[in-house]
């Protein structure tokens, strides 16, 4: 925005007031599309870290819910909604405590897992409960399709394919590329993704170097991989890290003087991630579904409220998480009555498109986004780094 940071458009847009905008949009829908008010509550368990290195990413799940219904009279397709939170915790063994804990409790639906590998490892009791969940972080390419498995925000490897085919168009033929990455399964995804969009044949990449996987790496643990990548002579590095890794990442990349520029996907600098990187942030480059600078009425609407809710702009994560709640409540609304599970989970497939704060999307075959993906940059917003919109990469899904 021309003249004016996004903090000060968003506290101008704040004076107007929420409400104001949720009238606006409100207006937009017809007679026809308001839900019968109900009496009778659903039950909705959200899954997300309440502790450990991965709670940052769960208060954005909670948060972002939360904000949908307390614009929507805590009501979702008409019905007053009871809101179950269960800790995920840092592995698949807890989720799978969790979300065996709100399936017993009833749950209509779920939503939440800020853990890719962690979803993974719950699908066969979500197959087996036929209880839907709407995944609000990244999600593997293996679940694509799975009957009860459905993404609000993106698959794993999804960003590396909207940068490789940006980067093959953007680097010098005289410009090396190397990618690091942690060797499990979405990793891998990962860099197989990049390296087919960006060229598996292009002698501009170079090396992949593999890291272990952890969600809480020491302070000398990627030092190793540095060394190696500095011998690369890498002009340009894509990084596959989220979270407390990809802060360790940037602290111990800058700390052994690299200079190489680095890629990634969003949930790089997302959040907290971005504020405990510091200045040692500025000039990152991510690819990611959402912006909080995205003009557009919804983005108005949602990033405004946040804003004023938690004195932070809100990530990507926190988006999905409030799209999730408004996906649920088109589901219900299509189930009239007392919805059970298996309706809602049939009804899923037919919400249409949603007006989302990233822009349109709408669930494609694989019951993931069909979405538009940018390109963002750690640039000063204001008196602080933000993730600042560049240009738009392309449409996935």
């Amino acid at each position: 925005m021309p003249q004016i940071d996004r903090r000060q458009a968003l506290k101008l847009f704040a004076a107007l007031g929420a409400a104001g905008f949720a009238a606006a949009c409100a207006s937009d829908e017809s007679a026809d599309n308001e839900p019968q008010l109900s009496d009778d509550p659903v039950r909705i368990g959200l899954v997300a870290p309440q502790t450990g290195p991965l709670k940052v990413i769960g208060d954005d799940l909670v948060n972002g819910f939360q904000l949908y219904l307390q614009l929507n009279q805590n009501r979702l397709g008409g019905h007053p909604v009871q809101l179950v939170t269960a800790d995920e915790g840092a592995d698949a063994k807890s989720a799978k405590l969790a979300v065996d804990s709100l399936l017993q409790q009833g749950a209509l639906a779920l939503t939440g897992m800020a853990n890719s590998a962690a979803l993974a490892g719950v699908r066969d009791t979500i197959e087996g409960a036929t209880v839907p969940l709407i995944a609000t972080n990244g999600v593997p390419g293996s679940l694509q399709g799975v009957l009860y498995i459905w993404s609000a925000s993106f698959v794993d490897s999804d960003p590396s394919q909207a940068l490789g085919g940006y980067l093959a168009g953007a680097v010098n033929r005289s410009q090396r590329v190397a990618m690091v990455a942690p060797s499990d399964d979405a990793g891998r995804d990962a860099a197989d993704k990049f390296r087919q969009t960006f060229g598996a044949t292009d002698t501009r990449l170079i090396e992949t170097f593999w890291t272990e996987a952890t969600v809480a790496p020491g302070k000398d643990f990627f030092r190793p991989t540095l060394a190696q990548l500095n011998t690369s002579n890498a002009n340009v590095v894509y990084a596959f890290y989220t979270g407390p890794a990809a802060v360790e990442f940037v602290r111990q990349y800058r700390s052994e003087g690299l200079k190489a520029t680095i890629y990634a996907p969003g949930g790089f600098t997302e959040g907290t991630a971005l504020e405990d990187m510091g200045e040692e942030a500025a000039g990152i480059f991510t690819a990611m579904n959402y912006s909080a600078d995205l003009n557009n009425a919804a983005n108005r609407l949602f990033a405004t409220a946040y804003q004023r809710e938690h004195d932070l702009l809100p990530s990507a994560s926190a988006m999905a998480s409030y799209d999730a709640a408004q996906v649920l409540d088109r589901a219900i609304r299509l189930c009239g009555g007392s919805p059970t599970p298996q309706q809602v989970n049939l009804m899923l497939g037919r919400v249409g498109q949603i007006d989302s704060p990233r822009g349109a999307w709408q669930f494609n075959q694989p019951r993931t986004p069909q979405q538009r993906w940018y390109l963002r940059q750690v640039r000063p917003d204001g008196q602080v780094l933000s993730n600042v919109l560049l240009s738009e990469l392309a449409t996935l899904g």
